[in-house]
């Protein structure tokens, strides 16, 4: 009994290019979300301060990230981390 494959390879094909065309579309949106995280501006926020701050003493004392700090919102550390980078270099 011979089975016919030729559809069988067909509907793989199709699931392959679908999924190969799904990733790279999501991959894409990933990218443009990271892009506007990294160029919001923080520079009115508070956290953002205090980072370049301890970010400009760190420099001034030859000192690598000597503060640790916890805040409650991911946006205040990206603020802060964002404002002591700013402040470092």
């Amino acid at each position: 009994m011979r089975m016919n494959l030729r559809p069988c390879v067909w509907v793989l094909a199709a699931a392959v290019v679908i999924g190969i065309t799904g990733g790279a579309t999501r991959a894409a949106a990933s990218t443009s979300s990271q892009d506007h995280a990294q160029t919001q501006d923080y520079s009115k926020n508070k956290n953002y301060k205090v980072g370049m701050r301890d970010g400009k003493d760190d420099k001034a004392h030859n000192k690598d990230h000597s503060r640790k700090r916890k805040f409650e919102k991911d946006d205040d550390q990206k603020a802060y981390e964002s404002g002591y980078q700013q402040g470092h270099h």
